[in-house]
């Protein structure tokens, strides 16, 4: 018997010429303790576990707004292009976020898009002076080298905003080797860390800064896709659905009132409905 230490939810572990082998808990794949874990069967052993009762952006960016569902997993380990849920079922890109609108069970999911781009915002407790950038930008490119075993060439970029960091992860399928871990599996670890709930056995994530223990909060995870998302205008929040009926609504009063013939209720009109569309804009 063994110990995975990369990942706590496994079982039935066993050592083959000196490395541990265990199964996935949920889809009983093998995995390898000594790298990460793939997030496709991270999420189906989290569903298990669930289950049995245990515990400025680019324009293309999206987040993934359905948290946990139970997924479909290639042998791999990687998803399937196509997930579902009983009758309803979408398109998911390698980090298994959906990136379609849902759609019955004829939906067709031709490829599995890749994310190349994962943009992660969080912000650290409240302190009474700013942290040092470049200490802080080494600390974050230690952490994710050494605990998360990513190639350093992959973390692109590291910003610091008093009280926000943003760290840019990027990865093109021509880039990545075989050996190399992805940076979707990275951002899950990440996010399961800052959270408080490490996916490691007996490791929590430990970020010091000039030998300062760093609490980080509210993590968020961004995703960029090879092609952008194909989601319809049928699927935007209510909130922006008012917003542009009141503007339509207003660009059609103002050329009604164009036509007019009294110049002083003309320009009136246009005013007041200038300043409706203004305040509908803060809205968003």
């Amino acid at each position: 018997a063994c110990t995975c230490e990369k990942n706590k939810r496994v079982t039935n572990c066993r050592l083959d010429n000196g490395r541990c082998w265990c199964d996935a808990i949920g889809s009983g794949a093998t995995v390898d303790c000594t790298t990460l874990t793939s997030k496709c069967l991270l999420m189906k052993a989290e569903v298990m576990g669930s289950k049995s009762g245990r515990r400025e952006k680019p324009k293309d960016a999206f987040k993934d707004t359905d948290g946990l569902y139970d997924p479909e997993c290639e042998n791999t380990g990687a998803f399937k292009a196509k997930q579902c849920n009983g009758t309803t079922c979408w398109c998911v890109n390698t980090a298994g976020v959906r990136r379609t609108d849902k759609h019955d069970a004829d939906l067709k999911c031709n490829r599995l898009v890749r994310t190349t781009w994962i943009i992660i915002e969080m912000k650290h407790a409240e302190r009474n002076a700013p942290l040092n950038a470049e200490s802080l930008r080494k600390a974050f490119m230690d952490t994710i080298t050494s605990r998360y075993l990513l190639d350093g060439r992959y973390i692109t970029n590291v910003v610091y905003e008093n009280p926000y960091i943003t760290i840019d992860l990027k990865q093109n399928s021509s880039d990545k080797s075989s050996g190399d871990v992805d940076i979707a599996d990275v951002a899950y670890y990440f996010e399961k860390d800052v959270k408080g709930d490490s996916i490691f056995l007996n490791s929590g994530l430990n970020v010091s800064i000039d030998n300062e223990a760093l609490k980080l909060e509210e993590p968020v995870v961004y995703y960029v896709d090879e092609i952008a998302p194909e989601f319809s205008m049928k699927y935007l929040t209510p909130g922006l659905i008012a917003v542009i009926v009141v503007v339509v609504i207003a660009i059609v009063a103002a050329i009604v009132i164009l036509v007019s013939s009294n110049k002083a209720a003309k320009q009136n009109s246009i005013s007041a409905i200038w300043e409706v569309i203004m305040y509908q804009g803060t809205l968003l």
